[in-house]
């Protein structure tokens, strides 16, 4: 009953998918060979995964993506086996899932990386890099569960925004508590997935830290729709900590059609894809 209940309330929650939100069944319940079944939040893994469509049917494959609007409900899906794998998350927040839940998802494949941004409200970049623009007196808006804000504090220490403790790092559990000189600027904790939408009702001049995933799927003022004012620094420690996997139950990494899906998302075709779709709000992070 309660797994009949759970399917029920992802359908409700879909946002307008031509898909089910999630193939309701016993553990392990995919057992066609052919058919691979992954579970996606919208942008940009969906996308990327459409990519690989065709290249993967051309092997024998047909890939179900199956795209969630609540990306809790992807590793509990996962889990239970009605995916046999899921691309949403990264490396940290899984290795954190495992611990918390007694689960045993292990990565088939490091794709991307998705850099915290910051976005302005009527800001543009020619404006936010003159001389003249003020760092100081700012509404900023940053996510407020740990990891998020935790990145999201040390990229507004990168532009001045803020200062934080020496030797504070992307392996902290930070919070508006850590900071040290807020240098006058107003810091607002958002649920994440609402920070676009926060931005977008505020006045002109109001700053948001903003996850890449999110910059995707919201609607960001659109004079700033492709780049953002900022990026978190894709060379530091955050890029290996935050890298986006396909992951999957431990025992699966090597299972023929799992080493054909990887095999075709880390390919010459997605890079292209990932370059010329995104510009740069998501970077991959495979070599081939």
């Amino acid at each position: 009953m309660k797994k009949l209940f759970a399917c029920a309330l992802g359908a409700v929650l879909a946002l307008g998918l031509s898909l089910p939100l999630c193939a309701c069944g016993e553990k392990g319940g995919n057992t066609d060979a052919n058919t691979i079944v992954v579970g996606a939040t919208s942008a940009p893994h969906a996308e990327i995964l459409e990519v690989v469509k065709d290249d993967l049917a051309a092997e024998g494959y047909t890939l179900d993506i199956r795209v969630y609007s609540r990306y809790e409900e992807l590793n509990p899906a996962l889990a239970d086996g009605d995916l046999d794998a899921n691309y949403f998350q990264h490396i940290t927040y899984l290795n954190d899932y495992n611990q918390a839940n007694g689960t045993e998802l292990v990565p088939a494949a490091e794709v991307h990386y998705e850099p915290f941004g910051l976005w302005g409200k009527n800001v543009g970049t020619d404006e936010y890099e003159a001389a003249g623009f003020s760092k100081t007196g700012r509404t900023i808006f940053v996510p407020n569960d740990t990891t998020n804000q935790t990145r999201a504090l040390l990229l507004l220490q990168q532009e001045g925004f803020i200062s934080l403790p020496e030797g504070a790092s992307p392996t902290d559990s930070l919070s508006l508590l850590d900071i040290t000189d807020r240098k006058g600027n107003n810091i607002v904790e958002v649920t994440a997935a609402l920070v676009p939408a926060q931005l977008l009702g505020e006045g002109d001049g109001t700053l948001a830290v903003v996850n890449g995933n999110y910059a995707l799927e919201g609607e960001l003022p659109e004079n700033e729709q492709a780049t953002a004012l900022a990026y978190e620094s894709a060379k530091g420690a955050a890029a290996q900590l935050y890298v986006n996997v396909i992951a999957v139950r431990k025992g699966d990494e090597n299972s023929p059609k799992i080493k054909a899906l990887t095999a075709a998302v880390k390919s010459q075709k997605v890079l292209d894809f990932i370059e010329e779709k995104y510009k740069g709000s998501v970077q991959a992070l495979f070599t081939l």
